[in-house]
């Protein structure tokens, strides 16, 4: 790095959460983090429960699940869908600010 750059660190980079820990962080249950990876709507690093890590996006998005299961009440199928379509649409937004 030269004098004047700036390292730039990532919220992945700094930490990595456990099971118990995103279910506190997310006001859930860790049953319903474990539905949530059944239904591939997280897919934490780690083979087993006591191995998985969970990242920073995997927050992000256990938080946006949490809020539009309880808000809109609807299933793992749909809500997985719901946040796949947001996470597509964030992505098309990020490109048209590249145009």
């Amino acid at each position: 790095m030269g004098p004047h750059t700036t390292p730039v660190l990532t919220a992945d980079c700094v930490f990595k959460l456990t099971l118990e820990q995103l279910a506190w962080t997310c006001g859930a249950e860790s049953t319903w983090i474990c539905q949530l990876v059944d239904e591939a709507i997280l897919n934490p690093a780690g083979t087993t429960l006591a191995d998985w890590r969970f990242s920073a996006e995997d927050l992000a998005r256990a938080r946006r699940a949490w809020r539009l299961y309880h808000e809109l009440e609807a299933n793992l199928e749909v809500l997985g869908l719901m946040l796949d379509m947001q996470d597509e649409i964030e992505r098309l937004r990020a490109r048209l600010r590249c145009v």
